[in-house]
């Protein structure tokens, strides 16, 4: 059935998908493969059938009527995204009688608020989780089976990174939500200007280029701060590039302590100072995003909300503004992408109400009116995107058409367990390159991080 009024565009024959050596062969993966993978088969038992709104007209339980609903989730880099949210929630409302808070945190306050929540058994009745957190907050959510499996037939199966993140011990933990995809944002003009008409396919590419720019004052930037999205976006998808990597396939034994991670660590010395803002060192997510619209730096890895505000606020420079994949290293071309899900918390009186507005929110009409608004920022959390109109009218953010089949899940290539997010939430890896950059001993640095892995991978 075609959910797009105008019917879907005919394919793009001008931009190349990543090859399969490139991406993940495997990035789809629907709730049942995942189960053959995992070794599971019959047994599991969902709960009543909840009705998408949309595809049919809304009767709400009485139960609803009178109940008040509170969701928390980050502010968006792109503010208009979250004002659509609250006029969605007060659309469902009046249909429904349910009033519905909307809060809004800054991401990094975001962690703090749910491991509070479960701590004391109160709180918002839905929490918005990043990365693999709902591996880590396991107990205190429930059991959503039911509802990941309706959004996972709508949109055509779920990319792996984000079916790994929710999906924990035989359960899904959070609805996959959307996938922020990051890219490689530069000004092409500026690229131009040093004869540069192509963005860099390796790491040793982008250092040349990124010398000639910051000899003209016009440097890289990337933070290795303690910061939710752009330091591990950043940080884990370099690492794997090199072939390092934090554990092997078991999920258990350290693998760190390599060749491959050395020569990353190594490296990254050099192109901090060939190459970066070296004020940014620990920038949080916004300050890369401000440097690039006041024309400080020339490239970043970032989302698309610096195009989509530069496209509103300051056209003169979103005309010049490109996105491109990561570089690759020995090991290839990675991408860590931040998922986004929800959760609903085992404490919430109220996980009727709060299933039937996730639905609602992830209804198409509703879901790809804020996908649009958002202009690519965040994607769907399966393929059903990768034909909406929006990759034609705009070019400019084409490479996060893509680069959700890139993304890997944190703990690869290990599965992304709960250790492997305490291990993102204490910036471990992040911190290597942050030690590293400092002038610390690469090996020195390697030993201290091998130290701290084991020490969370004994739990």
């Amino acid at each position: 059935m075609n959910p797009y009024i105008d019917g879907p565009p005919e394919p793009d024959t001008s931009v190349t998908p990543p090859s399969d050596s490139a991406c993940n062969r495997e990035h789809l993966f629907t709730r049942r493969r995942f189960l053959k993978v995992v070794g599971l088969t019959t047994g599991l038992t969902f709960t009543k059938d909840i009705l998408f709104p949309g595809t049919q007209k809304i009767a709400a339980p009485a139960i609803l009527k009178g109940t008040k609903l509170h969701l928390l989730q980050l502010s968006s880099f792109v503010p208009p995204t979250d004002d659509e949210i609250r006029r969605q929630a007060a659309e469902w409302g009046k249909q429904t009688g349910v009033q519905v808070t909307i809060e809004t945190i800054n991401a990094n306050d975001l962690q703090a608020r749910i491991a509070a929540a479960i701590e004391t058994g109160t709180g918002p009745d839905i929490m918005q989780m990043l990365h693999n957190w709902p591996h880590l907050y396991a107990k205190g959510c429930i059991d959503i089976d039911d509802v990941a499996e309706k959004v996972e037939k709508m949109y055509g199966g779920f990319y792996r990174q984000i079916q790994e993140v929710c999906f924990v011990e035989d359960h899904y933990k959070a609805m996959p939500y959307a996938i922020a995809g990051t890219a490689m944002v530069h000004r092409e003009d500026w690229f131009q200007e040093v004869g540069v008409e192509k963005f860099p396919e390796t790491w040793e590419e982008y250092r040349k280029v990124g010398k000639l720019l910051k000899d003209r004052s016009r440097p890289f930037g990337q933070t290795f701060g303690h910061t939710f999205g752009d330091a591990p976006t950043f940080a884990y998808p370099y690492l794997w590039s090199f072939g390092g990597k934090p554990v092997e396939e078991d999920g258990k034994t350290i693998a760190l302590d390599s060749p491959e991670t050395l020569e990353a660590v190594e490296f990254i010395s050099v192109l901090w100072k060939d190459v970066f803002d070296e004020t940014g060192l620990a920038w949080d997510d916004t300050n890369n995003n401000r440097a690039f619209l006041a024309e400080q730096i020339s490239c970043t890895l970032n989302s698309a909300s610096i195009y989509v505000v530069a496209k509103n606020q300051y056209p003169q420079i979103a005309q010049h503004i490109n996105h491109a994949i990561m570089p690759a290293g020995p090991a290839g071309s990675f991408h860590y992408n931040t998922t986004v899900e929800f959760a609903i918390m085992k404490y919430s009186p109220h996980v009727d109400a709060a299933k039937e507005f996730l639905l609602f929110l992830m209804d198409k009409p509703n879901f790809y009116k804020w996908f649009e608004i958002g202009g690519g920022v965040n994607v769907a959390p399966g393929p059903d995107h990768e034909t909406h109109p929006l990759w034609q009218r705009d070019p400019r953010v084409l490479a996060f058409r893509h680069t959700a089949k890139l993304g890997r899940s944190i703990g690869y290539p290990g599965p992304p367990t709960r250790n492997a997010a305490e291990a993102l939430s204490k910036y471990i890896i992040v911190d290597i390159f942050a030690r590293a950059i400092r002038g610390e001993e690469p090996k020195k640095v390697i030993e201290w991080a091998v130290g701290e892995l084991r020490q969370i991978y004994r739990s």
